[in-house]
């Protein structure tokens, strides 16, 4: 893929977002890191407090466990809506005229929700990886070769 130079890329998980902007060109990506931000990732059972309520006993019925959130998933759900917002003053700001997004399906879904239309017309690609544990030259590599 051929990313022109001053292009962001995030990078992006629901616990990870790393912001770089290309200081290369289209053919020779020089990816360097704007922001890194990380939340911890503590699993459900770290996050929650009580255990699930119950249901009243219907006719003849003993109660029932009520639907329980999870919350790991909303914890996700609001660090990417975050990253979103982030990209969406950068876009108001004009720090970028092109965007490439990497991020694994879920969050993607999650980001879209809350993208400004000045985003949306921005976005040059999105790539549905898990590229937040790798380093820069391999997220490099695997945009260079992303067609």
């Amino acid at each position: 893929m051929r990313i022109p130079h001053d292009s962001y890329i995030l990078v992006a998980d629901g616990a990870k977002m790393l912001f770089f902007r290309n200081e290369g060109d289209a053919e020779n990506l020089n990816l360097t890191v704007l922001a890194a931000e990380q939340q911890a990732d503590l699993y459900d059972r770290d996050i929650k407090t009580d255990q699930a309520g119950q249901k009243p006993a219907g006719a003849g019925a003993g109660g029932s466990t009520a639907g329980e959130a999870d919350f790991h998933k909303q914890a996700e759900d609001r660090f990417a809506a975050e990253a979103a917002q982030r990209i969406n003053r950068a876009a108001l700001a004009n720090q970028f005229e092109k965007l490439i997004i990497v991020a694994p399906p879920k969050t993607l879904g999650e980001l879209r929700k809350h993208y400004h239309k000045q985003v949306e017309s921005r976005i040059a690609a999105e790539i549905a990886k898990d590229l937040t544990g790798h380093p820069v030259e391999k997220i490099e590599m695997v945009l260079q070769n992303y067609e």
